[in-house]
């Protein structure tokens, strides 16, 4: 049996754990900022550290180099995206609100946050340059393709139909969609986020036909 020694000590070996995660993402979320205005390649810890309220020193004791910060920054921002999108889902009761409410959110975010994209994007291009990127990335985009995933299942649901494309698939059609919206929105394009948003709808109706 574990003796209550060793489950005091598995108790703060935890609380450790879940601080040092927590203060990782206080400093994630503190760097996003320099990160997205700046991108991968010009952007050092110690610009960061310049540009925040946290000390280089610091920096290099949550995280092991610049990889390790950029690749955490852009999970815990994308992680913080999904779940916008998933109470659009868990709110829509029929296929227009979700529909509707899909393009809302993907023109808003787009109009809001357009250097945060642009920062995940970036990543994903150095990760084709770079190995230590691709298992994050990798786990990025999975996430993302499950999320769209969940906003297409359930609208499928409401239409009482059902997709005919793939998840990777339909993935691919939103996030080109999107990169070519961001591109064209960080160009000045000031109607961008709403072609981006009717888009939605005519993807929408175009894989998932009603029965």
């Amino acid at each position: 049996m574990t003796s209550v020694a060793e489950k005091n000590a598995d108790r703060i070996s935890r609380r450790q754990v879940d601080k040092f995660a927590e203060r990782r993402d206080q400093l994630a979320e503190a760097a996003l900022h320099t990160l997205s205005e700046l991108g991968y390649a010009r952007t050092s810890l110690r610009e960061i550290a310049q540009n925040s309220e946290f000390s280089h020193g610091v920096l290099h004791y949550y995280f092991r180099d610049k990889v390790d910060l950029i690749t955490h920054c852009v999970k815990f921002y994308k992680a913080r995206c999904v779940t916008r999108y998933d109470d659009v889902v868990a709110h829509s009761q029929t296929p227009e609100e979700l529909e509707a409410g899909f393009g809302a959110a993907m023109a808003a975010t787009l109009r809001e946050e357009a250097t945060m994209h642009r920062l995940w994007y970036d990543l994903r291009v150095q990760s084709m340059f770079e190995e230590s990127f691709r298992a994050d990335v990798a786990d990025i985009d999975k996430s993302l393709e499950n999320m769209i995933w969940r906003i297409v299942a359930r609208y499928a649901e409401l239409l009482g139909a059902e997709p005919v494309v793939s998840p990777r698939v339909m993935y691919a059609l939103f996030d080109g969609l999107f990169q070519q919206a961001l591109i064209a929105h960080l160009a000045g394009d000031d109607e961008a986020a709403t072609v981006v948003q009717t888009n939605v709808k005519t993807v929408l109706v175009q894989v998932i036909p009603a029965a």
